[in-house]
């Protein structure tokens, strides 16, 4: 009964005009930038952060959760009609997808696309709704150590869960820390790695980061890919499935959902794998595998309803536990720190209105993507028609508007300029700029639950593992690390065993 009353409170507070307004722009703002491939959810949010500074604060978050999962729908149509993935986790749709438009099936896949989609995001809403709670509710028991343990276990996750070298990811996330311990310290009044600089007493700001690394730098490294040559695809029909395709997208559906609100609980983790992982599921349990790669609509239902599942289920840790488990995340928590408000177990209890109203924006937003994805697909193609040469100013422009604007402060452009330049190269360097984003934010966090820590323990290092929730993190953490270093100690044994017999 508890569950309906918040509810009831959500729907009330998610269908105000203005919050229904802001839900509408974030899901319209998130299919358009799904659709054009290189922007991404991460960019537009960062762009978009100064600009919610003025809203309140549930309006704020509705409309960039709105943006995030609305990537996710937006990203599959491109990657359907013209094998071009506008979102990273949308790259397994096109395997299948295109081979179906191919054949004269496009608008069976992007009916399939989107209510898988559909499916899994009403899935993943009501599970947000029963475990959240629960989970505040144990996250109130933590301390200090606990918390301490949980973020270290959150960034080693991110880690091993991060694309690409783990040595790269290790060393983005150092560079984050360091960068978030950047400013006067909390506890001693004395500056750290300012110097000299009167206006970094107060720390580089997260909005000039985030625009710097990801709507600067992805717009430069994003440029020198030029114009791509693309084949479109006219005369969508038949957007409607028959029963005999509808019973084949129920099952992967299922799966997909299950399987992706799984992975959106762990750090690093998020849309992108859970997609991968369904799909090589699917392919596993069917009955005939080679028909996958060819336009089997299981590897359109099964990917799709994974990463929208799990970009819902991202909000679980971050709303109850304030522990960002992708770079989105943590732009969510910038987001709510700029509104002077701390993500944790008390938001539920303080702001009640915000998490409910959160929580019922989300299947409003699922609802309103159906609705914008199929009846305008054409639109949507003739986007991709846009040069990005005129693009590509336009958001330049926008970023040293929204960082000028947070402070009225030159030094903010002239940073987020130097962050982007930064970015470009780490892009070049093949290092995520996401790792070093979630050093920034869990860093000063880590630092100040380890001092508190300490402090209450009057400096006794056991006390991280005397409290049962600490030690049972710590251990985790220590079995992702063996995860991380057993591959490695074995290619070192069989290199030296070859050498040996040579």
């Amino acid at each position: 009964m508890e569950l309906f009353n918040d509810l009831l409170l959500g729907f009330s507070i998610a269908l105000t005009p203005a919050n229904l307004a802001y839900g509408f722009l974030g899901v319209l703002l998130g299919t358009i930038i799904g659709v054009l491939p290189g922007l991404g959810p991460v960019a537009t949010i960062s762009i978009l952060l100064p600009v919610t500074f003025a809203l309140p604060a549930s309006a704020a978050l509705i409309m960039l959760a709105g943006i995030y999962y609305g990537a996710q729908y937006g990203g599959s149509t491109t990657a359907i009609l013209v094998n071009l993935p506008g979102e990273s986790s949308s790259v397994v749709t096109a395997i299948d997808g295109y081979q179906m438009a191919r054949k004269g099936r496009a608008g069976l896949a992007l009916a399939t696309a989107a209510l898988s989609s559909f499916f899994a995001g009403t899935i993943a809403t009501v599970i947000i709704a029963v475990a959240a709670p629960a989970l505040a509710e144990v996250a109130l028991d933590f301390g200090p150590a606990d918390y301490f343990s949980l973020m270290l276990f959150g960034l080693i996750a991110a880690v091993i869960l991060a694309h690409g070298s783990v040595v790269k990811a290790v060393g983005m996330i150092l560079v984050g820390i360091l960068l978030g311990t950047m400013g006067i310290d909390a506890n001693t009044g004395l500056e750290r790695f300012t110097f000299g600089i009167p206006a970094f007493g107060d720390g580089i700001d997260f909005a000039v980061i985030a625009m710097g690394m990801f709507g600067i730098g992805e717009t430069i490294s994003n440029l020198e890919r030029g114009g791509e040559s693309r084949t479109f695809l006219r005369g969508v029909r038949g957007l409607w499935p028959s029963w005999t395709d509808i019973k084949s997208i129920i099952r992967p559906a299922i799966r997909g959902t299950a399987l992706g609100s799984c992975l959106g609980l762990l750090p690093g983790g998020g849309p992108v794998l859970a997609s991968f992982s369904t799909y090589a599921l699917e392919k596993k349990l069917a009955k005939d595998p080679t028909r996958f790669g060819k336009g089997a609509i299981e590897g359109v239902a099964g990917p799709e309803a994974a990463n929208n599942a799990a970009a819902q289920t991202a909000f679980i840790p971050m709303l109850t536990l304030g522990l960002p488990s992708s770079a989105v995340m943590a732009l969510m928590i910038g987001a709510l720190m700029m509104q002077g408000l701390s993500p944790g177990p008390q938001l539920m209890t303080q702001r009640p209105d915000l998490f409910w109203g959160l929580i019922a924006s989300m299947w409003l937003g699922n609802l309103m993507l159906v609705v914008l994805n199929l009846p305008l697909i054409g639109i949507w193609v003739k986007l991709l028609s846009v040069p990005y040469r005129m693009l590509y100013p336009a958001i330049m422009l926008f970023c040293c508007i929204g960082v000028y604007s947070i402070h009225n402060n030159a030094l903010d452009v002239t940073m987020a300029a130097l962050f982007g330049g930064f970015g470009f190269i780490c892009h070049r360097l093949r290092c995520e700029p996401a790792p070093l984003l979630l050093g920034f934010i869990l860093g000063p966090m880590i630092e100040e639950t380890l001092r508190r820590a300490l402090l209450i323990s009057h400096g006794d290092p056991m006390v991280f593992v005397q409290r049962p929730i600490s030690l049972s993190f710590l251990i985790l953490a220590f079995c992702l690390l063996v995860v991380l270093v057993a591959p490695m100690i074995r290619v070192t044994r069989q290199k030296a065993f070859e050498e040996g017999a040579e």
